[in-house]
């Protein structure tokens, strides 16, 4: 098979394209023909080395979409020949023709899901209902979207309107006809010197972004506000002072880390899955890129010039 190979830690270009040995499911595991590969923001910092080490050479990726074509021992047959769905955890192995993972990460896919649409929400969308479970967003909250053309921003903003909210997303350039469409009330380029002029009264922020993006975002906040962040895809965090939380009696919440698992990643997959079912989650993927072009889909996210969930097809 082919998949993307990495030798060490560095920038996108360490990513190659090699053919290598079709991997085997070992027992409790299958193999899956991977027809669409998730790729998470998370997945460049480990290839730059920001998540502790890993064992070279490697495959990256962490989310695939596909048909079962092979049983390791103790697996029910009735797995083979399904279209399906996992996660496959800090394990790698994503970026490939042929991938492994355990039964107990499977979910079966309808024939009416795309694996491209099911590959966006399996990561991503488990990511989206813990943040949205830390937000408690209701149809009286003013809600701000960072990154609202992003795979994760494009939810929160559809959820916001779900639920009856006002919902403002943050964007840049022709991403803003993205977020109108997704439902906002309104877009904003935050590229535009002075975005935040003239906002106020902001019952949550949804903050991904981090940065100096974060840091105006919560100045818009009215009294009680909070502030949701789930990361800092600008590279740093946003910076909070107890005095700036004092000052309009705010909160601050990390939505990540022990607070996600709190409910169990399964559930949160399991809920992710079923809002997709029922037309509460429509994702919004980027074109797919070629496996073959995995750097530069790697490129392109960080430079966010990607709308959606960026996806590699095999």
């Amino acid at each position: 098979m082919f998949a993307i190979r990495q030798y060490e830690f560095g920038p996108a270009e360490n990513l190659r394209f090699e053919e290598v040995p079709d991997p085997e499911p070992a027992s409790g595991q299958v193999r899956i023909t991977v027809a669409a590969a998730g790729v998470h923001l998370v997945d460049t910092t480990i290839r730059k080395g920001g998540f502790g080490p890993v064992d070279f050479p490697m495959t990256p990726g962490r989310e695939v979409a596909g048909v079962v074509t092979s049983l390791g021992d103790g697996v029910e047959a009735e797995w083979l020949g399904r279209r399906v769905v996992a996660h496959l955890g800090q394990a790698n192995g994503g970026y490939a023709e042929l991938a492994v993972a355990g039964v107990s990460a499977l979910h079966g896919l309808p024939d009416d899901v795309s694996f491209e649409v099911a590959v966006a929400m399996i990561g991503t969308g488990r990511t989206v209902v813990g943040v949205l479970d830390a937000a408690k967003l209701t149809k009286d909250d003013v809600v701000l979207v960072t990154s609202a053309a992003g795979g994760m921003g494009a939810l929160f903003v559809q959820e916001a309107r779900n639920v009856g909210a006002q919902v403002i997303g943050l964007a840049s350039g022709e991403k803003l006809d993205l977020v109108m469409d997704n439902g906002a009330d309104a877009a904003i380029d935050y590229t535009r010197p002075g975005w935040a002029d003239g906002l106020k009264d902001m019952t949550v922020v949804l903050d991904g972004v981090g940065g100096e993006a974060g840091a105006q975002a919560l100045r818009t906040l009215g009294p009680g506000g909070r502030q949701i962040i789930y990361g800092w895809a600008s590279g740093t965090s946003t910076p909070i002072s107890t005095e700036a939380l004092f000052a309009n009696s705010l909160t601050a919440t990390v939505a990540l880390g022990p607070g996600l698992m709190r409910r169990g990643l399964r559930v949160l997959e399991d809920e992710a899955m079923a809002g997709l079912a029922s037309g509460r989650f429509v994702p919004l993927v980027n074109p797919p890129f070629a496996l073959k072009d995995a750097a530069q889909a790697h490129e392109a996210l960080e430079s966010r010039a990607t709308a959606g969930k960026v996806v590699l097809r095999p």
